[in-house]
Protein backbone atom coordinates (compact mmCIF):
# COMPACT_ATOMS: atom_id res chain seq x y z
CA UNK A 1 0.00 0.00 0.00
CA UNK A 2 1.37 3.42 -0.99
CA UNK A 3 2.15 5.89 1.80
CA UNK A 4 0.20 9.11 2.14
CA UNK A 5 1.79 12.28 0.79
CA UNK A 6 3.66 14.36 3.33
CA UNK A 7 2.38 17.88 3.98
CA UNK A 8 4.95 19.66 1.78
CA UNK A 9 4.31 17.42 -1.24
CA UNK A 10 0.55 17.63 -0.68
CA UNK A 11 0.78 21.45 -0.65
CA UNK A 12 2.87 21.45 -3.84
CA UNK A 13 0.43 19.09 -5.59
CA UNK A 14 -2.49 21.29 -4.49
CA UNK A 15 -0.79 24.29 -6.11
CA UNK A 16 -0.34 22.36 -9.36
CA UNK A 17 -3.99 21.24 -9.30
CA UNK A 18 -5.04 24.87 -8.75
CA UNK A 19 -2.93 25.99 -11.69
CA UNK A 20 -4.51 23.36 -13.93
CA UNK A 21 -8.14 23.62 -12.77
CA UNK A 22 -8.32 27.33 -11.92
CA UNK A 23 -5.92 29.15 -14.20
CA UNK A 24 -4.44 27.43 -17.26
CA UNK A 25 -6.08 24.10 -18.17
CA UNK A 26 -5.19 24.51 -21.86
CA UNK A 27 -1.49 24.66 -21.01
CA UNK A 28 -1.87 21.07 -19.75
CA UNK A 29 -4.06 19.86 -22.63
CA UNK A 30 -7.25 19.88 -20.55
CA UNK A 31 -10.62 21.21 -21.70
CA UNK A 32 -12.93 21.90 -18.77
CA UNK A 33 -16.69 21.53 -18.97
CA UNK A 34 -17.99 25.08 -19.65
CA UNK A 35 -20.94 24.58 -17.29
CA UNK A 36 -19.13 23.64 -14.09
CA UNK A 37 -15.41 23.78 -14.87
CA UNK A 38 -14.91 20.05 -14.26
CA UNK A 39 -12.96 17.31 -16.02
CA UNK A 40 -12.64 13.57 -15.43
CA UNK A 41 -10.31 12.77 -12.51
CA UNK A 42 -8.40 10.44 -14.85
CA UNK A 43 -7.74 13.29 -17.29
CA UNK A 44 -6.33 15.45 -14.49
CA UNK A 45 -4.24 12.51 -13.25
CA UNK A 46 -2.73 11.97 -16.73
CA UNK A 47 -1.89 15.69 -17.03
CA UNK A 48 -0.18 15.66 -13.63
CA UNK A 49 1.73 12.45 -14.32
CA UNK A 50 3.05 13.99 -17.56
CA UNK A 51 4.90 16.63 -15.51
CA UNK A 52 8.55 15.75 -14.77
CA UNK A 53 8.18 16.02 -10.97
CA UNK A 54 4.93 14.03 -10.72
CA UNK A 55 5.02 10.69 -12.63
CA UNK A 56 4.27 8.63 -9.48
CA UNK A 57 1.12 10.52 -8.45
CA UNK A 58 -2.03 8.39 -8.09
CA UNK A 59 -5.73 9.09 -7.91
CA UNK A 60 -5.49 8.43 -4.15
CA UNK A 61 -3.00 11.31 -3.92
CA UNK A 62 -5.41 13.65 -5.73
CA UNK A 63 -8.22 12.55 -3.42
CA UNK A 64 -5.99 13.21 -0.39
CA UNK A 65 -5.41 16.79 -1.58
CA UNK A 66 -9.16 17.28 -2.09
CA UNK A 67 -9.94 15.91 1.41
CA UNK A 68 -7.26 17.88 3.22
CA UNK A 69 -7.54 21.26 1.49
CA UNK A 70 -8.19 23.72 4.32
CA UNK A 71 -9.98 26.09 1.93
CA UNK A 72 -11.89 23.21 0.28
CA UNK A 73 -10.70 24.38 -3.15
CA UNK A 74 -11.72 21.23 -5.02
CA UNK A 75 -14.71 18.91 -5.33
CA UNK A 76 -14.97 15.42 -6.79
CA UNK A 77 -18.38 14.23 -7.92
CA UNK A 78 -19.27 11.34 -10.23
CA UNK A 79 -15.67 10.74 -11.27
CA UNK A 80 -15.16 14.41 -12.19
CA UNK A 81 -13.07 17.01 -10.39
CA UNK A 82 -13.40 20.79 -10.38
CA UNK A 83 -12.08 23.81 -8.56
CA UNK A 84 -14.94 25.23 -6.50
CA UNK A 85 -13.87 28.87 -7.05
CA UNK A 86 -10.96 31.15 -7.99
CA UNK A 87 -10.95 30.62 -11.75
CA UNK A 88 -9.08 33.06 -13.96
CA UNK A 89 -9.69 31.20 -17.25
CA UNK A 90 -13.09 30.87 -18.98
CA UNK A 91 -15.92 32.04 -16.79
CA UNK A 92 -17.51 29.15 -14.87
CA UNK A 93 -21.27 29.38 -14.43
CA UNK A 94 -22.89 29.02 -11.01
CA UNK A 95 -26.53 28.91 -10.01
CA UNK A 96 -27.84 31.99 -8.24
CA UNK A 97 -28.69 31.32 -4.61
CA UNK A 98 -30.08 32.90 -1.46
CA UNK A 99 -27.15 33.74 0.84
CA UNK A 100 -27.28 34.30 4.59
CA UNK A 101 -27.98 37.89 5.68
CA UNK A 102 -24.27 38.46 6.41
CA UNK A 103 -21.27 37.17 4.48
CA UNK A 104 -17.59 37.87 5.15
CA UNK A 105 -14.61 38.92 3.05
CA UNK A 106 -11.00 38.95 4.17
CA UNK A 107 -8.75 41.75 2.98
CA UNK A 108 -5.89 43.85 4.31
CA UNK A 109 -5.58 47.29 5.86
CA UNK A 110 -3.99 48.79 2.71
CA UNK A 111 -6.99 47.89 0.54
CA UNK A 112 -9.64 48.99 3.06
CA UNK A 113 -10.00 52.67 2.07
CA UNK A 114 -10.41 51.76 -1.60
CA UNK A 115 -12.99 49.06 -0.82
CA UNK A 116 -15.03 51.38 1.38
CA UNK A 117 -15.09 53.93 -1.49
CA UNK A 118 -15.45 51.65 -4.53
CA UNK A 119 -16.80 48.39 -3.13
CA UNK A 120 -15.47 44.90 -3.75
CA UNK A 121 -14.45 44.05 -7.31
CA UNK A 122 -13.13 40.72 -8.57
CA UNK A 123 -9.75 42.23 -9.58
CA UNK A 124 -7.96 39.49 -11.59
CA UNK A 125 -10.56 36.83 -10.78
CA UNK A 126 -14.01 36.20 -12.19
CA UNK A 127 -15.93 36.84 -8.98
CA UNK A 128 -15.64 38.42 -5.56
CA UNK A 129 -15.18 35.61 -3.01
CA UNK A 130 -17.24 35.70 0.19
CA UNK A 131 -17.77 33.20 2.98
CA UNK A 132 -20.48 32.28 5.48
CA UNK A 133 -18.05 32.37 8.39
CA UNK A 134 -14.89 34.22 9.28
CA UNK A 135 -12.60 31.16 8.98
CA UNK A 136 -12.26 31.23 5.16
CA UNK A 137 -12.27 35.03 5.13
CA UNK A 138 -9.36 34.99 7.59
CA UNK A 139 -7.43 32.47 5.49
CA UNK A 140 -7.93 34.56 2.35
CA UNK A 141 -7.23 37.93 3.94
CA UNK A 142 -4.19 36.99 6.01
CA UNK A 143 -1.97 36.47 2.96
CA UNK A 144 -0.98 40.14 2.63
CA UNK A 145 -0.55 42.64 5.40
CA UNK A 146 -2.70 43.41 8.39
CA UNK A 147 -5.95 41.40 8.26
CA UNK A 148 -9.33 43.14 8.07
CA UNK A 149 -12.60 41.20 7.97
CA UNK A 150 -15.50 42.87 6.17
CA UNK A 151 -19.16 42.09 6.78
CA UNK A 152 -21.32 42.10 3.68
CA UNK A 153 -24.98 43.03 4.13
CA UNK A 154 -26.46 40.74 1.49
CA UNK A 155 -29.98 42.23 1.68
CA UNK A 156 -28.62 45.71 0.96
CA UNK A 157 -26.42 44.29 -1.82
CA UNK A 158 -29.36 42.43 -3.40
CA UNK A 159 -31.41 45.65 -3.35
CA UNK A 160 -28.57 47.21 -5.37
CA UNK A 161 -28.86 44.39 -7.94
CA UNK A 162 -26.11 42.04 -6.74
CA UNK A 163 -26.67 38.36 -7.52
CA UNK A 164 -25.00 35.82 -5.24
CA UNK A 165 -23.84 32.39 -6.38
CA UNK A 166 -23.16 29.44 -4.07
CA UNK A 167 -19.82 27.77 -4.90
CA UNK A 168 -20.09 25.13 -2.16
CA UNK A 169 -18.60 24.64 1.29
CA UNK A 170 -19.61 28.04 2.71
CA UNK A 171 -18.17 29.98 -0.25
CA UNK A 172 -20.35 32.51 -2.08
CA UNK A 173 -19.49 34.52 -5.18
CA UNK A 174 -20.69 37.84 -6.59
CA UNK A 175 -19.75 39.89 -9.65
CA UNK A 176 -19.09 42.86 -7.37
CA UNK A 177 -20.33 44.27 -4.04
CA UNK A 178 -21.19 47.98 -3.71
CA UNK A 179 -19.42 49.98 -0.98
CA UNK A 180 -22.57 50.69 1.05
CA UNK A 181 -22.99 46.92 1.57
CA UNK A 182 -19.51 46.57 3.11
CA UNK A 183 -18.52 47.35 6.68
CA UNK A 184 -15.61 46.39 8.91
CA UNK A 185 -16.50 43.53 11.23
CA UNK A 186 -16.24 44.70 14.84
CA UNK A 187 -13.52 42.96 16.83
CA UNK A 188 -14.73 40.24 19.17
CA UNK A 189 -15.22 41.62 22.67
CA UNK A 190 -12.80 40.30 25.25
CA UNK A 191 -14.42 38.49 28.11
CA UNK A 192 -14.18 40.55 31.25
CA UNK A 193 -11.71 39.30 33.82
CA UNK A 194 -13.13 38.72 37.27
Amino acid sequence: MKAMLNQAIEHSLSKLMSKILRHSPGEFGIVLDPEDGSCPVGTLLEAIQAQPKWPGITQDDIEQVVRNSEKQRFAIDGGRIRARYGHSHDRVQYTAGEPPAILYHGTNQKALASILMEGLNPMNRQYVHLSEGTHFATLAGSRRGELVILQIDTLKAKQAGVVFYFAGNEVWLADRVPPDSCSVKPAAKEEEQM
